[in-house]
């Protein structure tokens, strides 16, 4: 595997940082006349967590994800960034 010079750890650091501040700007805004639409997305995962009782131990599984515009504009931020370090 060829290394390209950019360190991938970087790059998924700046992708989940545009995607949590993205979340939090669209959470803020979301009662913003003019800015609700940051808000705007979808909730993809389990709606009910999964478990698993084996009798020693239980475990829970559970994953949900909020997609909105504003956190796809962090990402597209994130990956500019990226571009430009």
């Amino acid at each position: 595997m060829a290394r390209t010079g950019k360190n991938t750890w970087a790059l998924f650091l700046l992708l989940l940082a545009g995607v949590v501040i993205g979340g939090f700007i669209g959470h803020l805004t979301k009662n913003i006349s003019g800015l609700w639409w940051l808000d705007y997305g979808k909730v993809f995962g389990l709606s009910k967590p999964v478990v698993l009782d084996i009798g020693v131990i239980v475990l829970t599984f559970g994953f949900t994800i909020k997609i909105t515009i504003a956190s796809i504009i962090g990402i597209v931020i994130a990956a500019f960034i990226y571009r430009k370090i």
